[in-house]
């Protein structure tokens, strides 16, 4: 995909440059999805403000904590340092 916006020089600023991949998937339980998987854009800025500002700076990697429900009705935290990765060419 970085490959094809680079041949479009209109589109070509729009390249990924830098990604890190979630500790969890969105979920419509815990309010991320709309039940037809829709993102819910305000509440991912919300959750995820800080990871979303650790793309836009030189960080090698981002803190979490996150509580999580299961559907016994159990609750854990989970604890996890996510790699931000950067692109390459």
């Amino acid at each position: 995909m970085n490959r094809d916006l680079a041949e479009d020089a209109a589109l070509a600023g729009s390249q990924i440059k830098r990604f890190l991949i979630l500790h969890k998937e969105l979920d419509a339980d815990d309010g991320e999805l709309t039940r037809t998987r829709k993102v819910r854009r305000g509440t991912i800025a919300e959750r995820y403000g800080d990871l979303i500002a650790a793309l836009y700076y030189d960080r090698a990697s981002v803190p979490v904590e996150a509580r999580v429900a299961f559907e016994d009705g159990r609750t854990s935290v989970i604890r996890a340092d996510l790699k931000i990765r950067a692109v390459e060419g």
